[in-house]
């Protein structure tokens, strides 16, 4: 098989929602003596632009009908599309019927994920869902032998450079490679169509899953330098890393993707000034205080030795003081909704430093479904998307003062977002010790008070941070021992899910070291 076409394009259809540079393309077939024909809002442009087209419709001989869902949905196009050339037989019944051959597709699709994005009503959505494109992208696509397909206006120079390098043809690997292109378009619309009406009729876990997504950025290499990585978004525009302006800084890493995630998640949850140090997607400092400044000086503190070469968040515009503290430290991301101008110029001075500015904070409250990959399948899950789910209950004699009550709301909400088993010493909204990824809960005890004493003696204080603080458990401590490590560190309250068959000798160790302890009945695994 030649790598060629037979002989130059010579028929075109070009039918398309998105027009940027149609003008200039079709005036490139039309100078290189291509017939082109098109439909509605697409030949009306061509024609006010002076370039010859033929309406399809004159073309069929078949008018548009049902406002314009039934035009292209002809034996007269398919049929130009799918005849193989070179077939006697396919010839022949072309020959008969008068098909003659379309060598050319330039067709996108109707918007649709951008319909549904603007909260268009249900009819409207239903209206902007595609037929007739994805039916002639496919049919030029199966027989790309012999037709090409380009379904993206940022492939027009391809095209044209494509048929001025080989006298109007295109190449077989063009034509295949176009081809995947379209395929892979038509079922990552398909894909969107069936997630929304999985939306609409509330069946979150449908009997075939699809996924789409969209290639952002190829990575120099994954977790590690010997594995490959990429990028990709899935149009959602829930402000994050995902969304967010780079403003300078090396290229993010998929540690960097996966740090800055887990990072700006947990800050988002804060209505107070926060921000969050995150190294290897656990956080290793956070707080909420009365300016930015004093937030990220606290959050540093809990572990600055941990925070080197860590990712920053911010949950407020970034400004010029709070930059100049943040530049006297070795980080790879910086996020924020916002960044000064002075800020800006602050940081720019670390060049490889990545600052990201994302216009805004994730809600935190959506469950939207979470993906994992194992050998043969996939673990799909409702976003975590609250902190406490009911009634907080105090079940030890002495209950919670109003300042450890604020105390422990902020350490739980912190344990939502370290890996488990995760134990959080806080004290004044700032976190003192933190222990994660045990595969012991009294190890992450053990791990958080070092930790707590760790960052005391670093700073010069006398006594342990730990002292007078309250501890958050991401689960219910099935003995006692785990507890009373905490105890023994200088804790005043506990919050934890409670539900553990153990609870009530938990509950006497609590009352007998003069805890007050609350259950909240909602537990917070993070693997």
């Amino acid at each position: 098989m030649s790598d060629l076409m037979a002989s130059p394009i010579k028929q075109a259809l070009i039918s398309v929602s998105d027009k940027t540079g149609l003008v200039g393309l079709a005036r490139f077939l039309a100078d290189n003596g291509v017939e082109l024909l098109s439909t509605g809002g697409s030949a009306k442009m061509l024609a006010d632009a002076g370039i010859a087209v033929k309406e399809v419709a004159e073309h069929t001989g078949f008018p548009e009908m049902m406002d314009g869902r039934v035009k292209t949905l002809h034996p007269k196009v398919h049929g130009g599309l799918l005849g193989r050339r070179g077939h006697a037989a396919d010839q022949k019944i072309m020959l008969e019927h008068n098909i003659s051959e379309i060598d050319l597709v330039v067709v996108n699709l109707y918007p649709f994920e951008k319909t549904v994005d603007s909260g268009a009503d249900y009819n409207t959505c239903i209206e902007n869902i595609d037929i007739g494109g994805p039916a002639m992208i496919r049919s030029a696509a199966k027989n790309h032998v012999a037709v090409s397909v380009i379904i993206d206006p940022q492939d027009y120079a391809r095209l044209i450079e494509e048929m001025s390098s080989n006298n109007g043809c295109t190449t077989l690997r063009f034509r295949k490679d176009v081809a995947a292109k379209a395929f892979r378009r038509t079922a990552a619309y398909d894909a969107v169509i069936g997630r929304w009406f999985a939306n609409i009729l509330e069946t979150p876990y449908p009997e075939r899953l699809n996924f789409s997504g969209v290639l952002k950025q190829k990575l120099r290499y994954g977790e590690n330098p010997h594995q490959t990585a990429a990028f990709y978004t899935n149009g959602e525009t829930r402000p994050g890393v995902a969304t967010a302006i780079q403003l300078q800084g090396k290229e993010l890493s998929f540690n960097n993707f996966n740090d800055t995630d887990a990072a700006y998640e947990l800050v988002a949850e804060f209505k107070g000034t926060a921000c969050a140090i995150i190294k290897h997607a656990n956080p290793c400092g956070v707080a909420v205080s009365d300016t930015l400044v004093n937030a990220y000086n606290r959050a540093l503190a809990c572990d600055p030795e941990s925070a080197f070469g860590g990712v920053i968040a911010l949950n407020r515009p970034l400004d010029g003081e709070t930059a100049e503290e943040i530049s006297k430290l070795f980080a790879e991301v910086v996020i924020a909704p916002e960044i000064s101008v002075e800020a800006q110029k602050i940081l720019s001075n670390k060049k490889n430093l990545r600052v990201l500015k994302t216009g805004g904070l994730p809600d935190t409250s959506i469950s939207d479904m979470t993906l994992r990959t194992l050998a043969g399948g996939y673990l799909i899950q409702g976003r975590d998307a609250t902190v406490i789910s009911q009634e907080l209950k105090v079940v030890t004699k002495r209950a919670p003062t109003d300042k450890e009550m604020a105390d422990l709301l902020f350490a739980f909400t912190v344990c939502k977002h370290v890996k488990s088993n995760a134990i959080i010493y806080a004290k004044d909204s700032m976190a003192v010790g933190i222990g994660a990824g045990q595969m012991s809960r009294i190890n992450s005890s053990r791990i958080a008070t070092w930790k707590a004493e760790d960052a005391s003696n670093t700073a010069g204080e006398n006594t342990s941070r730990a002292i007078g603080s309250v501890v958050a458990s991401d689960a219910f401590f099935p003995f006692a021992d785990g507890l009373l490590a905490a105890a023994k560190s200088g804790i005043t309250a506990v919050i934890q899910p409670g539900g553990s068959v153990r609870d009530d000798e938990v509950i006497t160790a609590a009352d007998e070291q003069g805890l007050a302890m609350v259950f909240t009945g909602t537990r917070h695994f993070r693997h």
